[in-house]
């Protein structure tokens, strides 16, 4: 979970932000306290963007990295000279998904673990863009899209840090709920136990909070 804390931390965030309401096109305007409306949240907040493309990094994380990277997508997008493709992308707690906004067809779900950094561009204002893991080759990735305006890419940075926050959360429960578990049925082993089931009893404590990293496989 490491990870996952430290990608939070990559994420750029804008606090006055969160204060404000986002509309744009056919976008849902988000509530003024949208950051604290976890049921929102949960159910994954919806963005209309044009896919820009993707290019390859050589790290996880960084705005001078991200900044080359978008950069390099939007001059290739403007030299190939084609339409560009109208996606919508949800994004929740679990992570990211992508779909044809035409034909509705998924094109991408990406966990919130393989997401290591998103930023709303500082040079080309209305692109948003992330970095994550590829699940079949394990590349680094940067996919940007651009967005009908500023407000939104920079709704949509903040909406996949809100994610992490979230996600990080339902780990943190998920790992303590599983400690009590583990730590209450050992308590009543010990009561009635010789010295060695008692320490059998700590190995599966040992056991239980390392297999708790996997409760969120999403």
């Amino acid at each position: 979970m490491d990870a996952l804390k430290s990608a939070g931390r990559a994420i750029i965030r804008s606090p006055s932000l969160a204060k404000q309401s986002w509309g744009g096109g056919k976008h849902k305007k988000l509530p003024e306290n949208w950051s604290d409306t976890r049921e929102t949240l949960l159910e994954g907040m919806a963005f209309n963007l044009k896919y820009l493309g993707m290019t390859l990094v050589e790290q996880p994380k960084g705005e001078e990295l991200s900044a080359a990277a978008v950069k390099r997508i939007v001059a290739t997008a403007k030299a190939s000279g084609k339409k560009l493709q109208k996606v919508t992308l949800k994004v929740s707690p679990r992570g990211i998904i992508l779909y044809d906004s035409a034909s509705n067809q998924l094109m991408e779900n990406i966990s919130i673990y393989r997401i290591s950094y998103c930023t709303a561009d500082k040079m080309h204002d209305k692109v948003f863009a992330y970095i994550a893991q590829s699940q079949q080759n394990e590349t680094l990735e940067c996919h940007a899209f651009l967005c009908t305006k500023r407000k939104v890419a920079q709704a949509v940075t903040l909406t996949v840090a809100q994610s992490f926050r979230v996600a990080f959360e339902f780990w943190q429960a998920a790992k303590e709920e599983k400690e009590k578990r583990v730590k209450s049925g050992s308590d009543g082993e010990v009561t009635s136990s010789s010295q060695s089931e008692s320490s059998t009893s700590l190995a599966s404590l040992k056991g239980g909070e390392v297999a708790t990293g996997n409760l969120l496989d999403l």
